[in-house]
């Protein structure tokens, strides 16, 4: 016969519905091996959960204390930060001057639903990889297919999303920014005798293109050394990234002359965008005006000494200020970014550059397209890598999970993510579309802003910011 007294039923009924709805969430009755714990810890007790607290040496009973409320937090902290909030710190001006670097802010997995984690077993707080060990902060084993869980909403036009870096799936250990692709097109082109392109069929192009990326990959092995190792991460363990939403599932998304156009349609730029300035300027830009307008010390780095130019980001208020410094500036006029390097697709000769790319049509759950060699190479990368299946091109014919195919049918929505900072984002114009499986949350406020350029007593906390909410940041 069972013996509690009501509290302790109380305790138990309260626990065991939270871990109920929980689990009812999830949609996973694996959970359920979980009461009888739940049951014993509450009204058993039969398993010696504190066994140590009846030692009668003191410093163990101390040592062990401290055990286990760290452990209990751990174990705290990994569901609130699998399932509910995550902490993250903009590290890269991308998205200034809609948030900037030093803004930490508390994203929400329950805004677009939590992914259950595809490695359930990794060391809370850490993304890949261990500090000061340098090992990795996971096991590979079990690994569980993606699934997410509903949220409150779906990613939405405009929306801040932080997500997992697409391009992250394999890793050169010695340069983990960089992903692989451009990696190794940049080292086969770099090793090879230049090929003239000009006029050149898709099926032609992509033997240039798969003899340059071989080759670079066959050297990058060759070369550990230098590359250090050649790593996979799985989705959940690769960097993360925050971008705004700027194309979603099933639209057709262009660039034109710096504006975005959807199906056709300009998009409404953010408040706080930025582009790129040439400045000519009699005198150098002080760091109290600097400060004044919001231009960070990088941003005046780009400072040419010879002819007294910045090229500097400025949002359309900062660029209006400025030019009424009739002291200081002589003149501002337009940087175009024309760069066609390293832009997506990486093998293929399209002509598009930053300020003009497109149009390219991003994949919608259950959507079929027509594929040709002269369009795979925008869909490969999420074929292939993001979707799991095998693709080849065998005598200009598409092979996928060894049969021939025209068409495609696509398993997961995709996005198109931009930084505000429209000159100086490594965004979706240069690694592609972001799978549905990659969305990690969405910021809701900002915490806490640092300025990496202001000393502590001499404005490090940019109070202005504290609470504010991202939504509100347009």
């Amino acid at each position: 016969m069972i013996i509690a007294e009501r509290k302790q039923w109380i305790k138990f009924g309260i626990m065991l519905a939270l871990w109920l709805a929980f689990i009812i969430w999830l949609k996973s009755w694996l959970g359920l091996i979980v009461v009888p714990f739940i049951f014993d810890i509450y009204i058993t007790k039969k398993i010696r959960w504190t066994w140590w607290r009846k030692s009668k040496n003191r410093a163990f009973v101390a040592v062990m204390s401290w055990v286990d409320a760290i452990v209990f937090s751990l174990i705290a902290v990994y569901f609130v930060n699998d399932y509910f909030i995550q902490n993250y710190v903009i590290p890269t001006s991308s998205l200034e001057k809609s948030l900037l670097v030093g803004d930490y802010l508390f994203v929400s997995k329950i805004s677009y639903g939590p992914r259950v984690p595809q490695t359930p077993l990794h060391m809370p707080l850490t993304q890949h990889t261990l500090p000061i060990v340098n090992t990795k902060s996971y096991l590979e084993y079990p690994k569980w297919d993606y699934k997410r869980v509903k949220g409150f909403g779906n990613v939405k036009l405009n929306d801040i999303v932080v997500f997992n870096f697409p391009a992250g799936d394999t890793v050169v250990t010695s340069l983990p920014a960089n992903d692989i692709y451009s990696i190794c097109y940049q080292a086969g082109k770099g090793i090879s005798n230049p090929i003239n392109m000009e006029g050149m069929d898709a099926a032609h192009e992509r033997i240039v293109f798969d003899y340059y990326y071989n080759l670079g990959r066959k050297y990058i092995d060759e070369h550990s050394q230098d590359y250090g190792k050649v790593i996979y991460r799985p989705v959940d363990r690769r960097e993360n990234y925050v971008k705004r939403c700027v194309g979603l599932p099933g639209q057709t998304l262009q660039v034109k002359n710096r504006i975005i156009y959807l199906d056709g349609k300009a998009n409404k730029e953010p408040d706080n965008v930025q582009y790129r300035y040439l400045v000519k300027v009699n005198s150098v830009i002080t760091d109290d005006l600097a400060h004044d307008l919001g231009i960070s010390q990088e941003d005046l780095s780009y400072f040419s000494p010879q002819d007294m130019t910045y090229n500097i980001p400025l949002t359309k208020k900062a660029k209006d200020a400025l030019a009424k410094r009739k002291d200081i500036v002589k003149s501002i006029s337009d940087f175009n970014n024309d760069d066609t390097e390293g832009l997506y697709p990486l093998n293929k000769v399209t002509g598009w550059s930053a300020d003009n790319y497109g149009p390219i049509w991003i994949p919608k759950k259950g959507k079929t397209i027509n594929l040709t060699l002269d369009n795979l190479p925008l869909y490969e990368r999420a074929i292939h890598a993001y979707e799991g299946n095998k693709l080849e091109v065998k005598d200009g014919k598409i092979y996928i999970n060894g049969v021939q195919t025209g068409k495609y049918k696509f398993k997961m929505d995709y996005y198109w993510m931009m930084g505000d900072n429209r000159h100086n984002s490594a965004d979706s114009r240069y690694w592609g579309f972001v799978p549905e499986d990659h969305i990690v949350g969405k910021p809701i406020f900002v915490w806490i802003s640092l300025d990496p350029d202001r000393k502590l007593f001499d404005g490090k906390i940019r109070w202005n910011r504290i609470f504010s909410l991202v939504d509100n940041i347009k």
